[in-house]
């Protein structure tokens, strides 16, 4: 069986036609071609005798990849990746090596027939996928997707799941798939004696001859035009056991507008607020708006860092009401400014005022 290009196997065969003409020249560039064209590794199994060959085939598998479903996502995915794989290879051609002279050969000669047929299987093929951008990573190695026999499907899908980073711009990112696996590159028949009652060869012997292939294909994978929201900027002083405003200010990093959005806080320990929405209007790609929320914090609150998760509530362009990915508020709790006791800052406030009367008293005396 030959692939498309001219094999090993056709050449070693082209090697013997040659041989068998007797000339010396022809003997030379026999052993010329050897040299050139086969290597020790893809060296033909001694019990293979290209002699008794009754057929070359040419043609082999050909796999063909394709996502199934939808292959369009939002920056921040984690999804899984269905491929389908069809086995689209044809065998292209037979050139005949050797004539049925007897009843053995004969036999033997459509027996190879038979196995020939099955040079367009791909045997064992193992999928990876890799991604050469850092923007899109493959969380999943390599899978295997079985055998196909020509014009089959994989019974079922092969799965990689990719990771799509937050950060990434809307756009066509490649991946590359490759396949790899084994395919019938030549098959030899034998046998003694032709029985006349059975219509068989008695010990008949089949030897098939394997190798290697890979096909590199590429697929693409879509990141959608959308809205996507970043926190810039937070203001406010929040401390243990008081009331706070927390200003937060939010901008739309994407490529479409966000219509009509409202930001949602979730509040959680230390932290609660019994308003926890604030409207943000119209964004537009690049525009930014303010939101103001009252937080309350917990009187046990250690002061550090926090952070608060929010989501923005908008409508898309096509009017479909949409929710954003979680956007993190960074802020934190201050240590709980000192405060006098109830009964000194009375004192205080009673001594104050007793030196003012002493003042005022003195001086409406003096005049």
């Amino acid at each position: 069986m030959c692939t498309g290009k001219e094999t090993r196997t056709t050449r070693i065969l082209q090697v013997i036609r040659m041989i068998k003409k007797g000339s010396i020249a022809a003997i030379a560039t026999v052993f010329m071609m050897l040299l050139a064209t086969v290597p020790v590794e893809a060296a033909i199994s001694e019990n293979f005798d290209l002699d008794d060959n009754y057929y070359t085939v040419y043609g082999g598998p050909q796999i063909e990849a394709s996502v199934i479903g939808d292959n369009e996502y939002s920056r921040g995915d984690t999804v899984t990746l269905n491929f389908g794989l069809v086995n689209k290879g044809v065998i292209s051609g037979f050139e005949s090596e050797k004539d049925a002279d007897t009843a053995v050969d004969t036999v033997l000669q459509q027996s190879e027939m038979k196995y020939e047929t099955q040079a367009v299987t791909a045997v064992g093929i193992l999928a990876t996928l890799e991604s050469d951008n850092p923007y899109i990573k493959v969380k999943s190695g390599p899978q295997q997707a079985g055998t196909l026999e020509q014009g089959k499907q994989g019974a079922s899908p092969t799965k990689f799941t990719i990771e799509i980073s937050k950060k990434t711009p809307a756009g066509t990112y490649p991946l590359n798939l490759n396949l790899s696996y084994k395919y019938q590159n030549n098959v030899q028949v034998s046998g003694d004696e032709y029985d006349t009652s059975t219509g068989m060869v008695t010990n008949q012997g089949v030897g098939i001859w394997y190798e290697n292939a890979t096909e590199n294909q590429t697929v693409f994978v879509q990141v959608k035009n959308e809205p996507y929201f970043e926190v810039t900027n937070v203001t406010g002083n929040l401390y243990p056991d008081e009331g706070g405003m927390l200003e937060v200010t939010y901008k739309n990093v994407g490529e479409e507008p966000a219509n009509d959005a409202t930001v949602r806080v979730s509040a959680s320990d230390p932290f609660s607020t019994t308003d926890d929405q604030a409207y943000l209007g119209n964004l537009k790609p690049g525009e930014s708006a303010v939101a103001v929320f009252d937080m309350d914090v917990d009187e046990t609150a250690t002061p550090k860092p926090y952070s608060l998760n929010s989501e923005v509530l908008y409508e898309d362009t096509e009017g479909h009401d949409q929710i954003s990915d979680s956007v993190k508020i960074n802020t934190e709790v201050l240590p709980a400014e000192k405060k006098l006791p109830g009964y000194q800052l009375g004192t205080g406030i009673t001594f104050i005022a007793l030196a003012a009367l002493f003042v005022v008293f003195r001086k409406r005396k003096q005049d």
